[in-house]
């Protein structure tokens, strides 16, 4: 047809066979069957002169772009289709060069000019000659292919985007990463990825059905499309696995805050089916070219991140770092070790008081498990508990805490109260009050004196079930705390309706709460506030400063918990505190709450001028940290810290005693997701690159910051570094 159009349109418009009847019925037999196909729709007709003005164009492309046909006369025929800016086929650059070049094309799709619905035409042509060959026009004929395109995308879209979310799928975030990668390399440029993995998102599968995990997934898309940056690319992996990609970004500050918001809108409830659910998230961050710089390297290192963050008790975020290789490997062996460490008597239970804040008398004990690996020495409850929970050990060791604890508690004079945590899995154990019941015959404590610590996310499982399971722990007797209050799920409604004694505040509203314009002061406030109402006490966790315990006594808070009174201590000693009477504890610690330090026992590097020490890091906070190995360091002597792995920190000494040095950081760390610090930025690779190492991931070790001279070093060293034996010989010396 498009040749038959072709042929009909030279034909009459050059007169061909005028003379003839029988041609001139042949004519006149094609031209209406020209006219038929335009009018049919199928297609149209055009012609420029040499120019590349219309000359003439069929009616119906007029009609489909609101004008009449001879508005189009003598217009440009580019001119019917439009820019579309952003794109590299741009229409407005490749239609002229087409008909610039005066040579047949065929099939040229490009969206119309047209200010309605979206529409495509694909066009051909051929260039029209008069007889003494001169170029005097194009001639040729066009479709409607907008359906063909939509059909098109529609399978592309199918091909590279998720059907439930809308999000793109694995194949397209696995060809843009690979793609992003390679050509940031070339431009020496970072990119960093997030992985993420939804907690408990199996249990609304199987309580709630699949037809509700579909709309929740679709509701996780929608809120992380309002968190994730404009520039970034988000996909859902499959099953609950999301990924993003954040091109140009290394700043580990952002990209914790980013994590940390991603987890506080995950985190929030969902309505699914008239019911009422909340899920969590885990994120793992890897970033190139520091953690790799393919892909390959990199999705299985935010792979390992990843795990890391949900095995630290998810919720959480964490950058890769080669350590983790490390923790995979520890905590494989932990969950295996872990199955014989009760039948072994490794672990233990160890107390911390929960005092009065008028009196300072204690009131009650709280019960944690403490676990002495004959091998790897003592394993935090943090690492450990987040295994048990995983491997399904914990009731066992649940049920041994709560029998230990009451067993212990029984022998206490008084009425000192014990806590014992109770986790969601063993609250949504039918047969916890029976378990219960039989630890407090078993050891004869009276009920009253036993309180179980839960966490709001026991408001996960299924309302009655939570419901009946309150009536049947509050029938015994014992008394109910509510634990980390603020940090997880609950809501107003659930704690009016819960029969909770006691409301614990979580340490992380004391952190910071003592310094000027801090908002948790009114949180705090709300919170008892909220508690006297409803008829409960309340304990404040984590108090080490007097300043945090003046304020906490300000507020009104009943109870506090923390090291300004005692760290836990095992029950023997509680036993002997207690002698016959009321146990008070004085409180001691400092005056002022200064920024978390955490005592440290690790290698590092300081660099000054040209040379490189080493040196042992003995505690750090965000701001800077006790350091040792050099001797009589001046105050105000300026270090370059190198952590290792390409984490580098200006630092001034502030204060300097023989082999120890207080150092404070020109730029505060940051959060790394799991209770430690990293610096905000590391040295690039491609910065190492330039000084003539392999462009690659970085690798563990120590890197010199510029070229060295062949003797070494440019000048002599300024300080003696000290190691302990010569520092120890030091001392006996000076004794």
């Amino acid at each position: 047809m498009a040749a038959l159009g072709k042929l009909g349109l030279s034909r009459l418009r050059s007169g061909a066979g005028a003379g003839d009847g029988r041609a001139g019925r042949s004519d006149q037999q094609a031209l209406q069957i020209l006219r038929d196909y335009e009018q049919s729709g199928l297609g149209w007709f055009w012609s420029t002169d040499a120019g590349g003005k219309i000359d003439y164009i069929s009616a119906s492309v007029a009609q489909r772009l609101g004008k009449g046909s001879e508005e189009l006369i003598g217009q440009p025929f580019s001119g019917l289709f439009r820019l579309e800016t952003g794109k590299t086929d741009l229409v407005e650059r490749s239609l002229p060069v087409l008909l610039g070049k005066r040579k047949t094309f065929v099939d040229f799709s490009a969206p119309a000019a047209s200010n309605g619905d979206e529409l495509w035409w694909s066009i051909s042509g051929r260039p029209h000659h008069d007889a003494a060959g001169n170029f005097i026009g194009f001639r040729g004929n066009g479709a409607d292919v907008t359906e063909r395109r939509r059909s098109q995308h529609d399978a592309e879209k199918l091909a590279m985007y998720d059907s439930l979310t809308g999000l793109s799928n694995r194949l397209r975030m696995s060809n843009q990463l690979e793609n992003t990668l390679a050509a940031f390399k070339q431009a020496k440029r970072s990119c960093a990825v997030m992985m993420l993995d939804l907690d408990r998102f199996k249990q609304v599968n199987d309580t709630l059905g699949h037809p509700a995990g579909d709309e929740l997934l679709k509701q996780v898309g929608e809120r992380l499309g309002r968190v994730v940056e404009y520039g970034c690319e988000l996909g859902r992996l499959g099953g609950d696995e999301f990924e993003v990609i954040l091109p140009d970004m290394d700043d580990r500050g952002r990209l914790g805050e980013i994590a940390k918001k991603i987890i506080d809108i995950v985190s929030q409830p969902y309505s699914l089916e008239g019911a009422r659910c909340v899920i969590g998230v885990s994120v793992g961050i890897a970033i190139a070219p520091y953690d790799g710089v393919t892909s390959e390297e990199l999705i299985r290192n935010v792979d390992l991140a990843l795990y890391a963050a949900k095995g630290g008790g998810r919720g959480q975020f964490r950058f890769y770092s080669t350590d983790l290789h490390n923790e995979a490997e520890t905590r494989r062996r932990i969950e295996e070790d872990l199955r014989d460490a009760l039948v072994e008597n490794q672990i233990h239970l160890a107390y911390q008081p929960l005092v009065d804040a008028k009196t300072n008398a204690v009131v009650a004990m709280e019960a944690v498990m403490r676990w002495t690996h004959p091998e790897l020495g003592p394993i935090s409850p943090a690492l450990f508990i987040p295994v048990a929970e995983e491997s399904n050990q914990i009731g066992q060791l649940g049920e041994w805490a709560l029998r230990r604890a009451c067993a212990e508690a029984a022998q206490w004079p008084g009425n000192v109260k014990v806590s014992v945590n109770v986790s969601p899995a063993q609250f949504a154990n039918v047969n916890l009050p029976v378990l219960v019941t039989q630890a407090l015959a078993n050891s004869g404590l009276a009920p009253e004196l036993l309180e179980l610590e839960l966490t709001e996310s026991i408001f996960l499982n299924d309302r009655d079930a939570t419901d009946d399971m309150f009536a049947a722990l509050k029938a015994i007797g014992v008394r109910l705390a509510l634990d980390d209050f603020g940090t997880g799920y609950s809501s107003l409604g659930y704690l009016r309706k819960a029969p909770f004694d006691k409301i614990k505040i979580d340490q992380s509203f004391i952190r910071g709460v003592t310094e000027p314009g801090c908002r948790n002061v009114a949180i705090i406030k709300a919170i008892v506030s909220l508690a006297e109402a409803l008829d409960m006490d309340t304990t404040a966790e984590g108090i080490e400063a007097h300043d945090e315990l003046d304020l906490m006594r300000e507020l009104k808070v009943g109870q506090i918990q923390g090291y300004i009174y005692s760290k836990p201590i095992p029950g023997e000693d509680v036993l002997a505190a207690m002698g016959s009477g009321e146990w008070i504890i004085r409180p001691e610690g400092p005056s002022n709450a200064r920024s978390d330090r955490k005592t440290v026992f690790r290698k590092i590097g300081l660099i000054h001028e040209d040379h490189r020490y080493e040196a042992t890091m003995r505690n750090m906070s965000n701001s800077g940290c006790m350091i040792e190995g050099l001797l009589e360091v001046p105050v105000g002597t300026l270090f370059v810290v190198d952590f290792g792995e390409g984490q580098l920190a200006v630092a001034t000494v502030r204060r300097s005693r023989g082999t120890m040095q207080g150092l404070e950081f020109e730029q505060t760390l940051v959060d790394d997701g799991a209770g430690g610090l990293v610096t905000r930025n590391r040295i690039s690779p491609y910065m190492l690159a330039t000084a003539g190492m392999p462009l690659s991931a970085l690798p563990p070790g120590q890197y010199p910051l510029g070229p060295q001279t062949a003797s070494g070093s440019f000048t002599m060293p300024r300080f003696a570094n000290v190691n302990e034996s010569a520092r120890r010989t030091l001392a006996r010396e000076a004794s």
